[in-house]
């Protein structure tokens, strides 16, 4: 059964950086994002609108390229968890974490026993069709590759930071900044940035108390230095759509105004 590079390299203290996918269907954006040096994707299908079998290809490719697909699925739930892990797919993006329950729930979906009670599919695209070694064996070897990420999106779930934190079985922490944003009430206001870096330094602290990573969403080089620098490895930079939008916006509009 393959490993997972993203886990490897996180255990090692490497740093990884990775792009969200929103818009691009076609699994062969994978090797192009591989070749641009980019660490991981990370396929998102809260807010976009893939069908189950397009996230099947990509995962399948993305294992055969030692290219890690990390997916946010619409609802971190037993359904959602199971699919996607037998499907391939070895790193949730957890949204919408609000309290322990809720992270212990994603746990014993994620997991086999005795840390979990995540169900058995046979041979599958998650565990390669390899069927050596004993059922326990390779359990255990799965228990020991799959890596989620929870996502703190609300006001009250900081209530419970501390707990989800220290839960078994959750590798790294993160934020939703439009959703934070929006429930805490600053959204497109001048202290929106503030706020949100805020709270931002109480993930970075709790992750670092508990000995879990941290993943930020950055959109710039400053952004990116920033969160590297307070100690977060995982850094997803823009996404296919905000790389395509600006980067057509403003070349079309030097053509127009005639710079080169």
């Amino acid at each position: 059964m393959k490993a997972n590079p993203m886990r490897a390299a996180l255990e090692r203290g490497e740093l990884q950086l990775g792009t969200w996918i929103n818009l691009i269907r076609n699994p062969a954006i994978l090797p192009l994002l591989k070749a641009a040096g980019l660490d991981f994707a990370r396929f998102d299908i809260e807010h976009s609108s893939p069908s189950i079998e397009t996230v099947a290809d990509m995962a399948v490719l993305a294992r055969a390229l030692d290219f890690p697909l990390v997916v946010r699925p619409p609802k971190a739930n037993r359904e959602w968890i199971t699919r996607l892990l037998d499907i391939g797919v070895w790193n949730l993006h957890c949204p919408q974490v609000e309290t322990a329950q809720q992270a212990a729930e994603i746990v014993s979906a994620a997991y086999y026993a005795p840390l979990g009670q995540r169900g058995a599919a046979g041979p599958s695209p998650g565990n390669d069709y390899d069927t050596s070694g004993s059922e326990l064996e390779r359990r255990a070897f799965a228990n020991s590759q799959v890596f989620v990420t929870v996502m703190i999106e609300t006001d009250g779930a900081f209530d419970h930071l501390d707990e989800i934190a220290r839960m078994d079985g959750i590798h790294a922490l993160t934020l939703g900044p439009a959703d934070l944003a929006q429930n805490l009430g600053v959204f497109g206001k001048p202290e929106q940035a503030k706020v949100l870096d805020e709270k931002r330094d109480l993930i970075v602290a709790a992750a670092k108390k508990h000995g879990k990573h941290c993943s930020m969403l950055v959109s710039s080089y400053e952004q990116a230095q920033q969160w590297k620098n307070a100690g977060a490895l995982l850094l997803a930079y823009a996404s296919d759509v905000q790389v395509l939008l600006d980067g057509f916006k403003r070349n079309i509009r030097d053509i127009r105004l005639g710079r080169g």
